[in-house]
């Protein structure tokens, strides 16, 4: 009996002190703080709506097929360009930037197409940036773009330039673009067959900007050591980080509210700078049902 007691004396000492390690342990969990907690909730809010250049300039790697491009002056994507428009007016934004270098006339363009001029203009700055700027009151267009630090090393010289990146093989195989290749193929398809907005929704989900990002990281990458890696340091990241300052530099306040139309390429770079500052509260495209 004596025996018994004590047994049950030890498990009651173990069991208690077993209750207290978890309650301390719950308490301790319960009083860490993220890092997130310490910054201010009231952040500038941006939304980055990746797009395919409606005039279909040709600077791209891929080349669309004449019989896959649309007009977007034309029937029915003319409406759908209008519902498009329609769809991202939700966001309110108080400040659009475009894809366009600084010095170019665009917002004296702003003002001409605000008079009826350039409406008959395919470029999604016009279809798009112009025509939200009009409907919301906007009175300004901000040019973001950026050059590189690759052409401004090629510009002060060259030799050095060639030095650091001689050994890439820009000729190697990469199979990964081949499959790239045939969604492009499948995705200019869609553009011309499907919605304009389940188009845009489809090409802004994280998915859609992440695997363009990913086609960067294949083939040359990793060649030449890590002369492929700093190339593209130098290059696509390196412009997309400036792009990223440029919007630092005309982003005012937590009352922000910053639209941000770039070529779909640009959008997995600028999404992953903007989810990361403490400044900004990136809006995802699909949210604004």
């Amino acid at each position: 009996m004596k025996n018994s007691l004590l047994l049950l004396s030890a498990l009651l000492l173990i069991s208690c002190h077993e209750t207290e390690t978890t309650s301390t342990v719950a308490e301790t969990k319960s009083v860490l703080k993220s890092a997130s907690d310490f910054y201010s909730k009231e952040r500038a809010q941006v939304l980055v709506v990746g797009t395919f250049h409606f005039d279909y300039p040709g600077l791209d790697d891929f080349k669309s097929k004449e019989s896959d491009k649309i007009d977007v002056l034309k029937e029915p994507k003319k409406s759908e360009v209008t519902d498009l428009v329609e769809y991202i007016k939700k966001f309110k934004p108080t400040k659009i930037a475009i894809e366009a270098h600084p010095g170019y006339g665009w917002n004296d363009k702003f003002k001409a197409y605000k008079k009826g001029e350039y409406h008959d203009e395919r470029g999604e700055r016009y279809q798009l940036a112009m025509r939200i700027a009009t409907d919301t009151n906007l009175d300004t267009l901000y040019t973001v773009d950026a050059e590189n630090l690759r052409s401004d090393l090629y510009m002060r010289d060259s030799t050095l330039l060639d030095s650091l990146t001689y050994k890439i093989d820009w000729e190697i195989d990469d199979p990964y673009m081949t499959i790239a290749k045939e969604y492009f193929n499948y995705r200019e398809q869609q553009i011309k067959n499907t919605h304009l907005l389940d188009v845009f929704k489809n090409m802004n989900s994280r998915e859609g900007h992440n695997t363009n990002f990913g086609l960067y990281l294949t083939g040359s990458f990793a060649t030449g050591g890590v002369q492929g890696a700093d190339y593209f340091s130098m290059w696509w990241y390196n412009r997309n980080a400036r792009i990223f300052a440029n919007i630092i530099n005309i982003t005012e306040g937590p009352d922000d509210r910053i639209l941000v139309i770039f070529g779909n390429g640009h959008a997995a770079i600028l999404r992953q700078f903007f989810e990361a500052s403490p400044q900004y509260d990136f809006v995802e495209f699909s949210s604004l049902e």
